[in-house]
């Protein structure tokens, strides 16, 4: 879409343009450098006329044209030269608007290579010109070509690492001639003052090419001009960059740089240069450098693990909110729950007050009302009568608390007592225990230790003792049955009392669960208050038990079920007969220990 107001001197040239045949076409572009110059730089004015010239497609005519051969051309390098800079200045301040993408990705790029493209064959002429004025002449077209791009380059930052990556710039850089050599050095000087950071994002084979084509410029060249010149452009590079001092200081291709830039003449204009190239590279700005590296690390370190902290903080930020928003919001709850329980027991005070006043009130109306209907002689009685009455409460409700207060003291103490009773019983069972153990296993004792004078005392006892009772003799065999009688007795006698302490034991278990169910059944509540699972708790699990207690329970039934007649001549002590049938019908507050249910 055409843009509205368009300068008519741009409309002419479009029309001039389209119209004219193709090798005219270079010499009506140079009209528009005039409109250029004559308009005031910065200016508004300035600005639509570039995007004037864009809209009509008018730098594309001219990057047309520049790609085109140089000799084909009308007016030839003077017309290419003067073309580069219409192109380069309408470029740099334009506004492409909805072509934006096309402008900066495919236009500029190709513009820049076409500079450097004109470049490199100006380089051509320039070496095989013979006459020193021509010569002159291709490096004023030079010069134009070189401005021309940086102009570009200043107005574009992005186009420089394009430009430092491309095989043209790489081959005007490794020209041999003074002149030529000096304009691209200060070319690539101007280049990296502007914006040095791009040195790094090339490729490291570009980066190994111009650091290799700068030092050999500089110790290969006798020109003063050339070795300043790349004397500033390492010196640039290795104080911008951390990373170029580093691989000029310890990389194999360059080892030995610093002896070698140590040996230059001293006395030069740039000996000055040299001197901090020189301290640059020495081991011990080396490891200032390294250290400063080492602290830039760590600070980026440190801005990384802040930055993962505060977004973690901030991920926990809601949830933080909601968590005091949430406590907040329980504790209000809280406090207004409490100031409704507060008004609650307030209501509640007042209105027991007011029963209470209410009650006062009809009591002393009921007692006014009593008066006018008794006799006055009889009203002395009835205030005797009424004291009696509030005597007899008053002390009712006194020894009730007194006995229930009584009560609650007695049964935690009969507790306790009991619990002590308990706790006694069975440390005396344990004890006793541990007594019969130790006399069953521990080993026989030996006797006391014998004195010689006792000792033959006793030998002489036991000899008198078989003197006087000579036995009859025995045979081997009888010695060896009356043995095994006395080892069978001993063991029958032994296997007989571990039976009866077996038998001891079950009785005391059973004693110690007969005054457990006791004590269960003296603090059991009735039948009416007993609630839940608690008369199940008094079952029994023993078959005879349950027998006789069902057998119990049917006599009983019986009894009440039976005629009063029939009750006549029967004690209270009777037992009644109950049939083995009737035993065995199932009642549901009865259980049998060993069945299941069906």
């Amino acid at each position: 879409m055409k843009p509205t107001g368009t300068d008519p001197r741009i409309l002419s040239i479009a029309a001039e343009v389209a119209k004219s045949p193709e090798q005219n076409v270079p010499v009506i572009l140079l009209k528009l450098k005039e409109i250029i110059n004559i308009t005031p730089l910065g200016s508004s004015e300035l600005k639509k006329i570039k995007q004037d010239i864009y809209c009509y497609d008018l730098i594309q005519y001219c990057l047309l044209v520049l790609s085109q051969d140089c000799s084909r051309i009308q007016g030839g390098w003077t017309t290419i030269s003067q073309l580069t800079q219409i192109l380069s200045h309408c470029c740099v301040g334009l506004e492409p608007g909805e072509d934006a993408e096309e402008f900066y990705n495919e236009l500029l790029p190709s513009a820049a290579e076409n500079f450097l493209f004109l470049g490199r064959q100006l380089q051509t002429c320039f070496i095989n010109a013979a006459k020193a004025e021509e010569k002159d002449e291709l490096l004023h077209f030079f010069q134009i070509v070189t401005d021309s791009l940086f102009w570009l380059l200043g107005g574009h930052v992005e186009l420089i690492q394009n430009v430092l990556q491309s095989d043209h710039f790489l081959h005007l850089l490794q020209a041999d001639n003074v002149q030529i050599g000096s304009a691209v050095m200060m070319m690539l000087q101007n280049i990296l003052q502007i914006n040095s950071g791009d040195l790094l994002k090339i490729g490291r084979k570009a980066l190994y090419s111009i650091l290799d084509e700068v030092i050999f410029k500089l110790f290969s060249t006798p020109s003063p001009v050339i070795r300043s010149t790349a004397t500033k452009l390492l010196l640039l590079m290795a104080e911008s960059h951390q990373e170029i001092l580093i691989l000029l200081r310890q990389s194999t291709c360059y080892k030995g740089l610093r002896s070698l830039l140590s040996k230059q003449e001293t006395g030069t204009e740039f000996s000055q240069e040299l001197r901090q190239l020189v301290g640059l590279l020495s081991p011990v700005v080396c490891q200032e450098v390294e250290e400063q590296k080492l602290h830039q690390a760590a600070c980026l370190i440190q801005a990384y693990w802040k930055g993962f902290q505060t977004r973690k903080r901030l991920k926990k930020l809601p949830s933080a909110v909601i968590a005091l928003q949430r406590s907040f919001r329980s504790k209000r709850t809280k406090m207004l729950l409490e100031i409704n329980r507060q008004k609650e027991e307030e209501d509640l005070k007042l209105r027991l007050q007011l029963q209470r006043q209410r009650a006062m009130r009809l009591s002393r109306e009921l007692r006014l009302s009593m008066l006018e209907i008794v006799h006055p002689g009889q009203v002395e009685k009835h205030y005797r009568e009424m004291e009696e009455k509030s005597a007899l409460i008053i002390q009712k409700h006194w020894r009730g608390y007194r006995e229930r207060k009584n009560f609650h003291q007695q049964r935690q103490s009969l507790t306790e007592y009991k619990a002590a009773v308990t706790l006694q019983r069975a440390a005396l069972k344990f004890l006793a225990k541990c007594h019969k153990k130790k006399k069953l296993f521990a080993p026989c004792q030996g006797l006391q230790e014998l004195t010689d004078a006792r000792r033959v005392e006793l030998k002489q006892k036991v000899d008198d003792y078989v003197r006087r009772h000579l036995g009859s003799p025995m045979s081997d065999v009888v010695s060896r049955e009356l043995h095994a009688q006395a080892q069978e007795r001993l063991q029958h006698y032994f296997m007989g009392r571990a039976m009866e302490e077996r038998a001891q034991q079950h009785r005391e278990a059973l004693m110690a669960q007969i005054s457990t169910n006791v004590e269960q059944l003296m603090k059991a509540p009735s039948l009416k208050e007993a609630e839940g699972k608690e008369p199940e708790l008094f079952l029994s699990r023993s078959r005879p038990v349950a027998a006789k207690a069902k057998q119990a329970h049917l006599t009983t039934l019986k009894h009440i079920q039976a005629p009063w007649w029939k009750k006549l001549g029967e004690e209270s002590g009777d037992e009644i007969d109950v049939p083995k049938d009737e035993l065995s019908v199932e009642l549901e507050t009865l259980f049998i220990g060993g069945t299941k249910p069906p």
